[in-house]
């Protein structure tokens, strides 16, 4: 039965006490109230005359995680009524609305950290295309919080793209879990949490989103690359509570890399092989280096352009290699971890230790070493290209010859290319190719992955 709340303690005693016996001789147990409790309803004369009506409602309901605690319907079928938790009814009649009502658009809100590089292109994207995507897409896209490193900001009528900066830098003083707090207590329809950083600790809040089914963009490595029975929980989790943990840039920035192989592995293929050249930095690097100019030189130069990691030996070093093809893996489904990883690097120990300045220094004191590779691969008449390799369980990343024949010969500044094996890709492999690197196609992929996740 449904109360108001405030006769909830006074129905209790009179229904205990209409049980007394039986509760005494435990044949029933006494009643238990709960609060906190609403009932909404969908009412129509043709109800009874539609299929998948009852369907539509409740799966809505579950997509923006609406918990329904009961369900009923009238005799006369123009009536679904269910009960829900009071702190989701402005959700849920909005949810519905969306659902039944309002047949132009569909209202997704943004809460996005990480504003530098790629969080201000992705910025200017979404403000180019919002009236694309209400009249193209029927989605009108908010950009309801953002959140740095300094400052948050957060309104639910949405932040003025034409003026994000001055309005952030005069929001709040920048508090991770508070920004986290603001988005689950507002409850919104429709939510993405948009991650732009490189950040350990936004990375472990993931978990806390998806159980509210907040659907979770990540260009953060970290989650994807960790663990793997942490990246298995994410995954399980956006499957229980009906949410999108997406993270496409983490491996071929703008490239639909990771949606090509979800497409022929839920497809029923296998993946039996995997070779590419995931490194736009790396690719641009050796693209460039001809040893007229000093290889520090050149990766000071794709540093400048935005093409490296902050710290450029994550990617020379060929951990960021490393993390990409470990995520390409496990989305084939393998359990892999980064010590399974083989990395034959071929930079100089020395170079690797201290600071990013110190990195550069002894950077240019092993020029002849740079200049030693070069000269070798010339020799043989081939490019220098650092490939990532995957093969029945085991993976590869190091710096390989490879001649005018290969497929990964032509490819051209910081282009990235991945050639998957499978059942139906035996002789010829399926090639996705690229730019890889670079703030603006790094930005369009996390656009397609809110795109994804709007129509979930």
């Amino acid at each position: 039965m449904g109360i108001d709340t405030q006769l909830a303690e006074k129905a209790r005693q009179a229904v205990d006490a209409a049980f007394a016996n039986e509760i005494a001789l435990q044949k029933v147990e006494p009643l238990i109230t709960e609060t906190g409790l609403s009932i909404v309803a969908l009412v129509g004369e043709n109800m009874k005359n539609h299929t998948g009506v009852s369907g539509r409602m409740f799966g809505a309901l579950g997509r923006n995680g609406v918990n329904v605690r009961a369900i009923a319907q009238g005799s006369s079928e123009k009536n679904i009524s269910a009960v829900i938790a009071t702190a989701d009814v402005k959700k849920a009649i909005n949810v519905l609305h969306e659902e039944f009502f309002e047949t132009t658009y569909k209202q997704v809100n943004l809460f996005i950290t990480g504003t530098g590089n790629v969080g201000a292109k992705l910025l200017g994207q979404l403000q180019q295309q919002l009236d694309f995507l209400q009249e193209q897409l029927h989605l009108q896209v908010k950009v309801t919080g953002l959140s740095n490193s300094r400052k948050m900001l957060v309104n639910e009528e949405g932040i003025d793209l034409a003026n994000w900066k001055s309005l952030l830098d005069n929001g709040e003083k920048a508090n991770l879990q508070a920004f986290l707090d603001k988005i689950i207590s507002r409850n919104l329809r429709n939510s993405i949490f948009v991650d732009i950083t490189a950040n350990n600790t936004v990375a472990a809040v993931y978990d806390q989103l998806l159980k509210k089914s907040i659907a979770v963009v990540a260009c953060n490595k970290v989650a994807a690359s960790s663990a793997y029975q942490q990246y298995r929980q994410l995954k399980d989790l956006a499957r229980e509570y009906n949410s999108r943990f997406l993270f496409e840039t983490n491996v071929g920035a703008g490239l639909p890399v990771i949606a090509t192989l979800n497409d022929l592995v839920h497809s029923g293929d296998r993946v039996h092989k995997i070779q590419a050249v995931l490194s736009g930095t790396l690719n641009f690097v050796f693209n460039h280096y001809d040893g007229s100019r000093p290889f520090a030189e050149v990766v000071r130069q794709a540093q400048e352009e935005g093409y490296t990691e902050p710290d450029p030996r994550l990617d020379l070093g060929g951990t960021d290699v490393m993390r990409k093809i470990m995520i390409l893996a496990r989305e084939a489904g393998v359990k892999i971890e980064m010590e399974d990883i083989n990395n034959h690097s071929f930079m100089p120990p020395a170079c690797m230790q201290g600071t990013v300045d110190d990195f550069y220094e002894v950077m240019g004191k092993e020029e002849a070493h740079f200049k030693s590779l070069l000269e070798k691969a010339n020799e043989a008449g081939c490019k220098l290209k650092f490939v990532a390799s995957f093969e029945e369980g085991k993976a590869s990343v190091g710096l390989q010859h490879i001649d005018p024949k290969h497929d990964l010969y032509h490819l051209y500044g910081k282009d990235n290319v991945v050639l998957f094996f499978t059942d139906r890709y035996k002789e010829q492999p399926m090639v996705v190719k690229g730019a890889g690197a670079g703030a603006e196609v790094t930005a369009s992929g996390v656009f397609a992955d809110i795109i994804r996740a709007s129509k979930n």
